[in-house]
């Protein structure tokens, strides 16, 4: 879990500043970016710096009614899985959302199709058991959005 919060935390704030960042903003506004073919070609960008991901949303199921010891067992496969995926470089970025509401989670998936995304999705313990269920959909986003889980694994004082 705290893995997957991480995750979400690193992507809000990669993409954000506050005022204690402010001289590290002011670092990158005067560093000289050029476009690096190698690294786009390797992230699979298009021109644009952009390539085509699947989010998903994980929505509740309805088998939500285990016993405590059940669902602690259930999110430890849960977790399990999402760093499985993570690791081998199919999963960019997985987390809860923070409230209480039908969506749960999202997984953003380094794939091409729905199909491979389902695939992946449908290896979640708790997908398998019912407790949740997926919504899937192409999304378009910066290709290196990839660098997510080894920059978060820089930050992650406590693993999975």
């Amino acid at each position: 879990m705290r893995f997957v919060c991480c995750l979400i935390i690193l992507a809000f704030f990669s993409c954000t500043s506050s005022v204690s960042d402010h001289s590290a903003v002011e670092s990158i506004k005067s560093e000289t970016i050029t476009f690096d073919s190698l690294q786009a070609k390797t992230w699979g960008a298009d021109e644009y710096g952009m390539k085509t991901y699947v989010l998903v949303f994980l929505k509740r199921g309805p088998n939500r009614s285990q016993d405590s010891t059940t669902r602690t067992e259930l999110q430890a496969a849960h977790l399990a899985n999402i760093t499985r995926l993570a690791n081998e470089g199919k999963l960019v970025l997985a987390g809860p959302m923070m409230s209480d509401e039908e969506i749960r989670g999202i997984y953003i998936f380094d794939v091409r199709t729905i199909e491979e995304a389902r695939a992946l999705t449908e290896t979640d313990p708790a997908i398998k058991a019912g407790s949740l269920i997926m919504e899937m959909h192409l999304w378009y986003g910066s290709a290196s959005l990839k660098e997510i889980p080894k920059l978060h694994k820089r930050v992650a004082k406590i693993g999975f």
